[in-house]
């Protein structure tokens, strides 16, 4: 009996062995690499292994029939397959996908340097608007620390890859700012309205952008305001050209802020030399109220309002009149007005609802010439985001855009009164698609009709993005993209196209362990662009659309802040070719407002025992041209390079107590702007030119930022980290 139980277990030990299925093969991911440490199973059982280091796989299973074969892997698609267990091998080799997640896959960055996104490799910070050095808290003063852009300091605005100032716009929280400047005299530079410590992100995009933005030949700059805050708080800014105080009350679900700022340059001026001889400095009042309110789960609410009035009278030289100095007399009032709302309408679709209203007026006097100009603008939007799936987004909407224009001039040959009013309506619809986590397209197309110029146009627009590896990625963009000419044109004609700019643009960025390189190669070609012949300015035949020209180039961005302790720094480098010939040019020429090189180095270090953040700004554009009638060769003159160092130091004395110092031009570089010249030739046959030189050749400012709260620990600062 005994002999028999032997003989019968060993028959079925033999029987199992010989019934056992050998599974083995090989795992690799969707790039063709072998992938180790892979889990492959048969499910329901214990029966499985993990790859090894070849991604090779092998394990016995004595189970029999229909079965099923899971491998799966951390960040990557589970496969599951059908095989059959017959008792004999199976091998196989799978191929597995990254899983997909919005969150880690690759982002287009072609054309957009974004802050406040914490998914994206970030090049600058909302911080960076405050502290880099030259900026003095203008927005538009940061960002010409970026490559694309080229220093104006007789402008003090935005001008980016070969394009005009007006060629770009800002938007606040969705809604257009027709009027984002201060008003200022000719050949001297401005600043932004807004206070920078309003927004907690920036995307600045140097073209290519998103079919959702039109009428901006150049670029678009997209400001997001401060979502809700945290506490009641107090903020007082004393500084050496004015001061500022800003009052937050909470509520349920909500919260008001309101604020007011005035600046008045006499003090400062009667201290600090000046280049130009001020009858009145400027001075200017602000007040502006901010509210926002939670709407449900998922909804909010935001409103903004201000209201500005601003004076200066400064004597300028007249090169008509051998350089005879006149009063030049400028008072500006600007009301401006946007609400936005976003939320969920259901689980998916996602609405945005937004509005501006803009109401400007410019009092002018000089010489014997009184100008009076007026901007009333409306800006109404509404877009809806819808995604299908993870990898499917559409984004599509609708806006209008009401601006009138008048300008009531008194010269000594008559009164001129002029206006213009113009609606244009656009609708766009843009579709985000993700072949995979490492390939994104974004296609879209805008339509624009505008009633004044009688003009319908189409843009369309598309964008892509490779990720190489983990941390690096290529990105490219093309489009159309269409402009109204410029007011003072339409004032006198309605018989005119939109202008055209067609975008090329492709760009690496490689982001690793706090070390970002940004290399982007461009070229727009301008079309239709404005030419003014050689009639009056006020006959409509003297405008037409036969400008054109071109603008391409190279731009650099590095940055580091890991390899010194405590230390940040970023190069930025712009290397610019562009001609043109519009307007008034007799032929195509560079114009006046580019420069072909164009250098930032910013750093700044971190002082923990002086609890002290120190940042330097060295700027260098090479010399731009201008057009001295004196000689042959239109543009053929050139101006002196422009260079700037530029210093400032934060001082953080309490939790709640910053003191802030910065000086521009610290090394007193000699700038100047070009000449401007007489109308008219004296009595030799020359035109008499008057250097354009900086209002002053450093500029200083003391500030002392105080914030008061409940805890006291917080500062204002944190509006924007």
């Amino acid at each position: 009996m005994k002999r028999l139980f032997i003989y019968l277990f060993f028959c079925t030990f033999s029987l199992n062995a010989f019934s056992q299925t050998v599974i083995s093969g090989k795992i690799t991911h969707d790039q063709g690499e072998a992938l180790a440490g892979a889990n492959v199973y048969l499910q329901d059982s214990y029966d499985g292994v993990s790859t090894n280091e070849s991604g090779a796989f092998s394990f016995k299973t004595s189970k029999t029939g229909d079965a099923v074969l899971i491998v799966g892997y951390i960040g990557y698609e589970q496969i599951m397959r059908k095989i059959e267990l017959k008792g004999d091998t199976i091998h196989l080799n799978i191929n597995i996908k990254e899983k997909f997640n919005q969150m880690n896959a690759v982002t287009i960055t072609a054309g957009t340097f974004e802050a406040g996104d914490k998914r994206q490799a970030i090049t600058i910070t909302p911080l960076d608007m405050m502290t880099t050095a030259g900026a003095v808290g203008d927005v538009y003063g940061a960002l010409q620390s970026l490559p694309g852009t080229s220093t104006n300091g007789e402008s003090g605005r935005l001008f980016v890859k070969g394009g005009d100032s007006n060629e770009s716009q800002t938007y606040i929280d969705g809604s257009l700012v027709y009027v984002p400047y201060n008003s200022s005299v000719p050949n001297l530079s401005t600043r932004g309205r807004f206070n920078p410590f309003m927004f907690k992100g920036t995307i600045f995009s140097t073209g290519g952008y998103s079919a959702e933005y039109g009428q901006a030949l150049s670029s678009v700059l997209l400001l997001s305001t401060n979502d809700m805050p945290t506490e009641d708080q107090l903020d007082l800014s004393l500084l050496s050209v004015g001061a500022e105080v800003a009052d937050t009350k909470l509520w349920k679900n909500g919260a008001i802020t309101g604020s007011f700022t005035y600046n008045n340059l006499a003090p400062y001026m009667g201290i600090a030399p000046q280049n130009y001889d001020w009858v009145h400095p400027p001075e200017s009042g602000t007040g502006a109220i901010s509210i926002r309110q939670k709407t449900g789960k998922t909804g909010m609410f935001k409103f903004y309002t201000s209201m500005a009035k601003s004076e200066l009278i400064v004597k300028q030289a007249n090169p008509n009149a051998d350089g005879d100095l006149f009063n030049y007399n400028l008072a500006n009032d600007n009301y401006f007005m946007n609400g936005t709302w976003n939320g969920k309408i259901g689980e998916k679709l996602a609405m945005n609802i937004a509005a501006s209203f803009t109401h400007n007026s410019d009092c002018i006097r000089y010489d014997t010439v009184s100008v009076d100009q007026k901007t009333v603008g409306t800006h109404l939007k509404n877009v809806f985001t819808y995604p299908f799936t993870e990898k499917f987004t559409l984004k599509f909407g609708g806006e209008l855009f009401s601006k009138t224009y008048s300008q009531n001039a008194l010269i000594p040959s008559g009164i001129h009164f002029n206006s213009f009013s113009n609606h244009e309506l656009s609708v766009f619809t843009e579709a985000q698609i993700y072949a995979s986590s490492k390939f994104i397209t974004r296609i879209g197309t805008r339509i624009e009709n505008s009633d004044y110029l009688n003009s319908l146009k189409i843009s369309p627009r598309i964008s892509a993005a490779y990720k190489l590896t983990d941390n690096s990625q290529f990105s490219l963009a093309y489009g159309w993209f269409y402009q109204n000419p410029l007011d003072d044109f339409l004032l006198y004609t309605h018989h005119l196209n939109l202008e055209r700019a067609d975008h090329y643009i492709f760009s690496y960025q490689s982001s690793i362990n706090k070390r970002t390189l940004r290399v982007e190669l461009y070229y727009k070609d301008y079309k239709d662009l404005v030419k003014t012949g050689n009639g009056a300015i006020y006959f409509p035949s003297t405008y037409s659309n036969l400008g054109y020209g071109y603008a391409g180039g190279l731009d650099l961005f590095w940055r580091d802040n890991k390899t010194i302790k405590n230390g940040d720094y970023w190069i930025s480098y712009s290397y610019l070719d562009t001609k043109r010939n519009y307007e008034n040019f007799p032929k195509e020429a560079v114009p006046t407002f580019a420069s072909r090189h164009n250098l930032a180095i910013v750093y700044k270090h971190w002082f923990s025992g002086l609890r002290s953040l120190v940042s330097l700004n060295l700027k260098y554009s090479s010399p731009r041209v201008y057009n001295d009638p004196n000689s042959p060769v239109f543009n053929g003159a050139k101006m002196l390079p422009y260079r700037s160092l530029d210093l400032s130091w934060s001082f953080l004395y309490r939790k709640n107590v910053i003191f802030y110092g910065a000086v521009t031009n610290a090394l007193g570089f000699k700038n100047e702007f070009g000449r401007q010249y007489a109308n008219t030739p004296d009595s030799g046959g020359n035109y008499p030119g008057i250097a354009i030189t900086p209002q002053s050749n450093r500029f200083y400012v003391i500030a002392c930022f105080i914030t008061l709260t409940k805890k006291g620990n917080a500062n204002q600062l944190d509006k924007i980290n």
